[in-house]
Protein backbone atom coordinates (compact mmCIF):
# COMPACT_ATOMS: atom_id res chain seq x y z
CA UNK A 1 0.00 0.00 0.00
CA UNK A 2 1.04 3.56 -0.95
CA UNK A 3 1.25 5.93 2.53
CA UNK A 4 -1.16 6.44 4.36
CA UNK A 5 -0.73 10.51 3.61
CA UNK A 6 -1.08 9.50 -0.17
CA UNK A 7 -3.91 8.03 0.25
CA UNK A 8 -5.70 10.63 2.42
CA UNK A 9 -4.37 13.49 -0.36
CA UNK A 10 -6.69 11.29 -2.81
CA UNK A 11 -9.52 10.94 -1.02
CA UNK A 12 -9.96 14.37 0.64
CA UNK A 13 -9.42 15.08 -3.50
CA UNK A 14 -12.56 13.13 -4.20
CA UNK A 15 -14.79 13.81 -2.17
CA UNK A 16 -13.81 17.67 -0.31
CA UNK A 17 -12.33 19.22 -2.94
CA UNK A 18 -12.31 22.98 -3.31
CA UNK A 19 -11.22 25.64 -6.04
CA UNK A 20 -11.77 28.89 -8.27
CA UNK A 21 -10.78 30.28 -11.25
CA UNK A 22 -12.82 33.23 -12.48
CA UNK A 23 -13.06 33.49 -16.55
CA UNK A 24 -14.29 36.56 -17.59
CA UNK A 25 -14.19 36.03 -21.49
CA UNK A 26 -14.54 33.00 -24.02
CA UNK A 27 -11.18 31.96 -25.35
CA UNK A 28 -11.15 31.17 -29.10
CA UNK A 29 -11.56 27.44 -30.33
CA UNK A 30 -8.95 25.28 -32.53
CA UNK A 31 -10.04 21.84 -34.28
CA UNK A 32 -7.24 19.86 -35.53
CA UNK A 33 -7.45 16.77 -37.74
CA UNK A 34 -5.13 14.16 -36.57
CA UNK A 35 -4.46 13.38 -40.14
CA UNK A 36 -4.68 9.20 -39.37
CA UNK A 37 -6.39 6.92 -41.03
CA UNK A 38 -7.42 3.92 -38.28
CA UNK A 39 -7.73 0.23 -38.90
CA UNK A 40 -10.20 -1.45 -36.43
CA UNK A 41 -11.08 -4.71 -36.29
CA UNK A 42 -14.65 -4.02 -35.49
CA UNK A 43 -16.82 -5.23 -32.70
CA UNK A 44 -19.69 -5.33 -30.58
CA UNK A 45 -21.75 -2.11 -29.94
CA UNK A 46 -19.83 -0.89 -27.43
CA UNK A 47 -16.42 -1.09 -28.47
CA UNK A 48 -14.50 -0.87 -31.94
CA UNK A 49 -10.33 -2.01 -30.85
CA UNK A 50 -7.89 0.13 -32.88
CA UNK A 51 -5.80 -2.30 -34.44
CA UNK A 52 -3.05 -0.02 -36.67
CA UNK A 53 -2.78 3.53 -37.78
CA UNK A 54 -1.23 5.11 -40.90
CA UNK A 55 -1.03 8.72 -42.53
CA UNK A 56 -3.40 10.02 -44.28
CA UNK A 57 -4.98 13.34 -46.00
CA UNK A 58 -5.88 16.63 -43.86
CA UNK A 59 -9.92 15.25 -43.15
CA UNK A 60 -10.39 19.10 -41.31
CA UNK A 61 -13.10 19.50 -44.57
CA UNK A 62 -14.72 16.48 -45.43
CA UNK A 63 -16.09 16.40 -41.73
CA UNK A 64 -16.87 19.83 -41.39
CA UNK A 65 -15.46 20.72 -37.94
CA UNK A 66 -14.53 24.35 -38.60
CA UNK A 67 -17.99 25.32 -38.76
CA UNK A 68 -19.50 22.78 -36.71
CA UNK A 69 -17.00 24.61 -34.08
CA UNK A 70 -18.17 27.64 -34.42
CA UNK A 71 -21.64 26.96 -33.93
CA UNK A 72 -20.99 25.13 -30.71
CA UNK A 73 -19.26 28.64 -29.48
CA UNK A 74 -21.57 30.82 -30.50
CA UNK A 75 -24.23 28.87 -28.35
CA UNK A 76 -22.64 29.36 -25.58
CA UNK A 77 -22.05 32.77 -26.18
CA UNK A 78 -25.64 33.02 -26.97
CA UNK A 79 -26.66 31.32 -23.91
CA UNK A 80 -23.97 32.50 -21.37
CA UNK A 81 -26.18 35.10 -19.57
CA UNK A 82 -29.50 33.82 -20.02
CA UNK A 83 -27.81 30.71 -18.17
CA UNK A 84 -26.17 32.29 -15.65
CA UNK A 85 -22.25 30.95 -16.85
CA UNK A 86 -18.56 31.53 -15.90
CA UNK A 87 -17.24 29.09 -18.37
CA UNK A 88 -18.18 25.92 -20.71
CA UNK A 89 -15.22 23.30 -21.85
CA UNK A 90 -15.49 21.15 -24.92
CA UNK A 91 -13.97 18.25 -26.05
CA UNK A 92 -15.45 16.54 -29.56
CA UNK A 93 -14.23 13.16 -31.14
CA UNK A 94 -15.20 11.46 -34.13
CA UNK A 95 -14.43 7.93 -33.36
CA UNK A 96 -13.96 5.88 -35.90
CA UNK A 97 -11.78 8.25 -37.62
CA UNK A 98 -9.84 10.65 -34.97
CA UNK A 99 -11.28 13.72 -35.97
CA UNK A 100 -11.51 16.26 -33.01
CA UNK A 101 -12.07 19.70 -32.01
CA UNK A 102 -12.01 21.59 -28.73
CA UNK A 103 -13.52 24.52 -27.35
CA UNK A 104 -11.80 25.97 -23.77
CA UNK A 105 -10.34 22.16 -23.70
CA UNK A 106 -7.19 23.06 -21.76
CA UNK A 107 -9.04 24.96 -18.90
CA UNK A 108 -9.13 22.96 -16.11
CA UNK A 109 -12.18 22.22 -13.61
CA UNK A 110 -12.98 20.23 -10.37
CA UNK A 111 -13.47 16.62 -12.02
CA UNK A 112 -15.65 15.46 -8.58
CA UNK A 113 -17.81 12.10 -9.62
CA UNK A 114 -15.83 11.80 -13.16
CA UNK A 115 -12.96 10.27 -10.81
CA UNK A 116 -15.07 6.94 -10.20
CA UNK A 117 -14.76 6.00 -14.06
CA UNK A 118 -10.24 5.50 -13.00
CA UNK A 119 -11.47 3.63 -10.06
CA UNK A 120 -13.73 1.52 -11.97
CA UNK A 121 -10.73 0.61 -14.04
CA UNK A 122 -8.45 0.53 -12.00
CA UNK A 123 -10.22 -2.19 -10.14
CA UNK A 124 -11.25 -4.23 -13.27
CA UNK A 125 -7.27 -3.95 -14.63
CA UNK A 126 -6.53 -5.87 -11.13
CA UNK A 127 -9.58 -8.41 -11.77
CA UNK A 128 -7.85 -9.60 -15.01
CA UNK A 129 -4.69 -10.93 -13.08
CA UNK A 130 -7.08 -12.09 -9.99
CA UNK A 131 -9.79 -14.38 -10.15
CA UNK A 132 -12.95 -13.64 -8.02
CA UNK A 133 -11.71 -10.00 -7.53
CA UNK A 134 -14.57 -8.80 -8.15
CA UNK A 135 -17.21 -11.10 -6.39
CA UNK A 136 -15.55 -10.21 -3.21
CA UNK A 137 -17.48 -8.96 -0.28
CA UNK A 138 -16.83 -5.90 1.32
CA UNK A 139 -19.38 -4.69 4.40
CA UNK A 140 -20.39 -1.52 4.37
CA UNK A 141 -20.69 -0.22 8.23
CA UNK A 142 -21.98 3.13 9.84
CA UNK A 143 -18.06 4.01 10.36
CA UNK A 144 -17.42 4.45 6.63
CA UNK A 145 -19.71 7.39 6.78
CA UNK A 146 -22.55 8.90 4.15
CA UNK A 147 -20.98 10.47 1.60
CA UNK A 148 -24.16 11.38 -0.49
CA UNK A 149 -25.12 13.58 1.78
CA UNK A 150 -22.51 15.89 0.11
CA UNK A 151 -24.31 15.66 -3.33
CA UNK A 152 -26.96 18.09 -4.68
CA UNK A 153 -28.17 15.53 -7.14
CA UNK A 154 -28.75 12.44 -5.00
CA UNK A 155 -28.13 9.18 -6.23
CA UNK A 156 -32.17 6.83 -6.54
CA UNK A 157 -29.89 4.10 -5.24
CA UNK A 158 -27.38 3.88 -2.63
CA UNK A 159 -25.70 0.75 -0.67
CA UNK A 160 -27.18 -0.04 2.85
CA UNK A 161 -25.41 -0.05 6.22
CA UNK A 162 -24.20 -3.25 7.86
CA UNK A 163 -24.29 -5.04 4.39
CA UNK A 164 -22.29 -7.16 2.65
CA UNK A 165 -21.75 -6.48 -1.34
CA UNK A 166 -19.73 -7.96 -3.78
CA UNK A 167 -17.02 -5.68 -5.65
CA UNK A 168 -18.77 -5.82 -9.04
CA UNK A 169 -22.08 -4.55 -7.13
CA UNK A 170 -20.06 -1.58 -5.75
CA UNK A 171 -18.79 -0.96 -9.22
CA UNK A 172 -22.15 -1.00 -10.37
CA UNK A 173 -23.66 1.05 -7.95
CA UNK A 174 -20.93 4.04 -7.99
CA UNK A 175 -21.15 4.23 -11.87
CA UNK A 176 -25.24 3.68 -12.54
CA UNK A 177 -25.99 5.68 -9.65
CA UNK A 178 -22.83 7.81 -8.63
CA UNK A 179 -23.52 6.57 -5.27
CA UNK A 180 -20.54 7.73 -3.43
CA UNK A 181 -20.84 5.63 -0.34
CA UNK A 182 -20.03 2.58 -3.00
CA UNK A 183 -17.18 4.62 -4.03
CA UNK A 184 -15.75 4.97 -0.65
CA UNK A 185 -15.56 1.45 0.22
CA UNK A 186 -13.96 0.75 -3.35
CA UNK A 187 -10.90 3.40 -2.97
CA UNK A 188 -10.43 2.19 0.76
CA UNK A 189 -10.19 -1.66 -0.39
CA UNK A 190 -7.98 -0.82 -3.45
CA UNK A 191 -4.07 -0.98 -3.44
CA UNK A 192 -2.98 2.68 -3.56
CA UNK A 193 0.02 1.91 -5.83
CA UNK A 194 -2.28 0.21 -8.46
CA UNK A 195 -4.68 3.38 -8.56
CA UNK A 196 -2.08 5.41 -9.05
CA UNK A 197 -0.51 3.01 -11.73
CA UNK A 198 -3.83 3.22 -13.54
CA UNK A 199 -4.15 7.01 -13.19
CA UNK A 200 -0.23 7.34 -14.99
CA UNK A 201 -1.58 4.27 -17.52
CA UNK A 202 -4.78 6.24 -18.60
CA UNK A 203 -2.43 9.49 -18.78
CA UNK A 204 -5.15 10.97 -16.00
CA UNK A 205 -3.20 13.46 -13.82
CA UNK A 206 -4.02 12.05 -9.63
CA UNK A 207 -5.11 14.56 -7.37
CA UNK A 208 -2.22 14.42 -5.40
CA UNK A 209 0.22 17.24 -3.59
CA UNK A 210 -1.96 19.78 -2.62
CA UNK A 211 -2.22 20.93 -6.28
CA UNK A 212 -5.59 23.36 -6.76
CA UNK A 213 -8.53 20.79 -6.95
CA UNK A 214 -9.54 22.72 -10.87
CA UNK A 215 -6.98 19.75 -11.41
CA UNK A 216 -8.29 17.86 -14.97
CA UNK A 217 -8.94 19.59 -18.27
CA UNK A 218 -11.70 17.95 -20.09
CA UNK A 219 -9.20 16.89 -23.13
CA UNK A 220 -7.70 14.85 -20.77
CA UNK A 221 -10.69 13.27 -19.14
CA UNK A 222 -11.83 12.47 -22.27
CA UNK A 223 -9.06 10.25 -23.16
CA UNK A 224 -10.27 7.49 -20.52
CA UNK A 225 -13.69 7.01 -22.86
CA UNK A 226 -11.62 7.27 -25.92
CA UNK A 227 -9.21 4.20 -24.26
CA UNK A 228 -12.38 2.35 -23.43
CA UNK A 229 -13.76 2.06 -26.75
CA UNK A 230 -10.64 1.20 -28.31
CA UNK A 231 -10.08 -1.73 -25.04
CA UNK A 232 -6.44 -0.30 -25.32
CA UNK A 233 -5.77 -0.73 -21.64
CA UNK A 234 -8.52 -3.11 -20.32
CA UNK A 235 -9.52 -6.52 -22.10
CA UNK A 236 -12.48 -6.64 -24.14
CA UNK A 237 -14.31 -7.65 -21.84
CA UNK A 238 -13.75 -5.56 -19.02
CA UNK A 239 -14.20 -3.15 -21.45
CA UNK A 240 -17.61 -4.24 -22.52
CA UNK A 241 -18.35 -4.61 -19.25
CA UNK A 242 -16.98 -1.17 -17.92
CA UNK A 243 -19.11 0.66 -21.05
CA UNK A 244 -22.20 -1.20 -20.42
CA UNK A 245 -22.30 0.08 -16.75
CA UNK A 246 -21.68 3.87 -17.85
CA UNK A 247 -24.54 3.14 -20.86
CA UNK A 248 -26.45 2.44 -17.87
CA UNK A 249 -25.85 5.57 -16.13
CA UNK A 250 -29.48 7.17 -14.03
CA UNK A 251 -27.99 10.87 -15.45
CA UNK A 252 -30.59 12.04 -17.93
CA UNK A 253 -30.36 15.78 -18.30
CA UNK A 254 -27.33 16.47 -19.92
CA UNK A 255 -25.73 14.60 -22.65
CA UNK A 256 -28.36 11.94 -22.93
CA UNK A 257 -31.27 14.50 -22.93
CA UNK A 258 -30.21 16.27 -26.34
CA UNK A 259 -29.86 13.13 -28.33
CA UNK A 260 -33.05 10.82 -29.37
CA UNK A 261 -33.91 8.62 -26.77
CA UNK A 262 -32.94 5.58 -29.09
CA UNK A 263 -29.56 6.29 -29.02
CA UNK A 264 -27.15 4.54 -26.27
CA UNK A 265 -24.93 7.29 -24.39
CA UNK A 266 -22.15 5.28 -22.28
CA UNK A 267 -21.22 8.56 -19.24
CA UNK A 268 -20.13 9.55 -16.26
CA UNK A 269 -21.16 13.25 -14.98
CA UNK A 270 -19.60 15.02 -11.98
CA UNK A 271 -21.14 17.57 -9.74
CA UNK A 272 -19.33 20.23 -7.32
CA UNK A 273 -20.36 23.33 -5.38
CA UNK A 274 -17.73 25.73 -4.26
CA UNK A 275 -17.14 28.94 -3.03
CA UNK A 276 -17.46 30.32 0.80
CA UNK A 277 -21.19 30.80 0.06
CA UNK A 278 -21.48 27.32 -2.10
CA UNK A 279 -22.04 30.26 -4.74
CA UNK A 280 -20.47 28.23 -7.20
CA UNK A 281 -21.22 25.46 -9.34
CA UNK A 282 -19.56 23.00 -11.53
CA UNK A 283 -21.26 20.23 -13.58
CA UNK A 284 -20.10 18.06 -16.17
CA UNK A 285 -20.58 15.24 -18.36
CA UNK A 286 -18.84 13.03 -20.47
CA UNK A 287 -19.86 10.06 -22.69
CA UNK A 288 -19.55 8.28 -25.65
CA UNK A 289 -22.75 8.98 -27.98
CA UNK A 290 -23.00 5.97 -30.34
CA UNK A 291 -24.15 7.70 -33.33
CA UNK A 292 -25.44 4.64 -35.78
CA UNK A 293 -21.85 3.20 -37.47
CA UNK A 294 -20.18 6.70 -36.53
CA UNK A 295 -20.08 6.83 -32.40
CA UNK A 296 -18.26 10.01 -31.53
CA UNK A 297 -17.11 11.43 -28.03
CA UNK A 298 -18.42 14.64 -26.64
CA UNK A 299 -17.38 16.11 -23.34
CA UNK A 300 -18.78 19.33 -21.92
CA UNK A 301 -17.36 20.69 -18.67
CA UNK A 302 -19.43 23.94 -17.02
CA UNK A 303 -19.07 26.68 -14.33
CA UNK A 304 -22.09 28.92 -13.32
CA UNK A 305 -24.25 29.53 -10.54
CA UNK A 306 -27.26 27.26 -11.26
CA UNK A 307 -27.08 23.33 -11.59
CA UNK A 308 -30.18 23.58 -13.65
CA UNK A 309 -28.90 25.83 -16.72
CA UNK A 310 -26.04 23.93 -16.57
CA UNK A 311 -27.07 20.54 -17.28
CA UNK A 312 -29.38 22.79 -20.09
CA UNK A 313 -26.25 24.04 -21.62
CA UNK A 314 -24.70 20.31 -21.80
CA UNK A 315 -27.97 19.39 -23.31
CA UNK A 316 -28.23 22.56 -25.85
CA UNK A 317 -24.21 21.32 -26.89
CA UNK A 318 -25.35 17.56 -27.06
CA UNK A 319 -28.42 18.36 -29.66
CA UNK A 320 -26.29 20.56 -31.73
CA UNK A 321 -23.77 17.56 -31.95
CA UNK A 322 -25.78 15.26 -32.44
CA UNK A 323 -27.77 17.75 -34.73
CA UNK A 324 -24.43 18.13 -37.04
CA UNK A 325 -23.29 15.05 -36.79
CA UNK A 326 -26.70 13.74 -37.71
CA UNK A 327 -26.49 15.97 -41.01
CA UNK A 328 -23.56 15.00 -42.28
CA UNK A 329 -24.28 11.50 -42.25
CA UNK A 330 -27.28 12.09 -44.40
CA UNK A 331 -25.52 14.39 -46.54
CA UNK A 332 -22.47 11.73 -47.15
CA UNK A 333 -25.32 9.03 -48.27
Amino acid sequence: MVAAGVLGILAAALFFAAGWVLRGRWEEARAVSEKTVQVRSGGDSLINPLLDCELAKDTIGDFGIIPFRGKILRLIEDKSEQYKLTHVSVYFRQLNDGTWFGIHEQERFAPASLLKVPLMIAWMKQAENTPGLLARKIRYSPADGDYNDMLTIKPSQSIAVNRDYSAEDLIRMMIIYSDNNANTLLFKNIDGRILLRTYRDLGVEPPLNGKDIDFMAVKDYASVFKILFNTSYLNRDMSVKALQYLSEAEFKAGLVAGVPPDIRVAHKFGERVLGERDEIKELHDCGIVYYPKNPYLLCVMTRGTDFSTLDDIIRDISGMTFGEVDAQEKNRQ
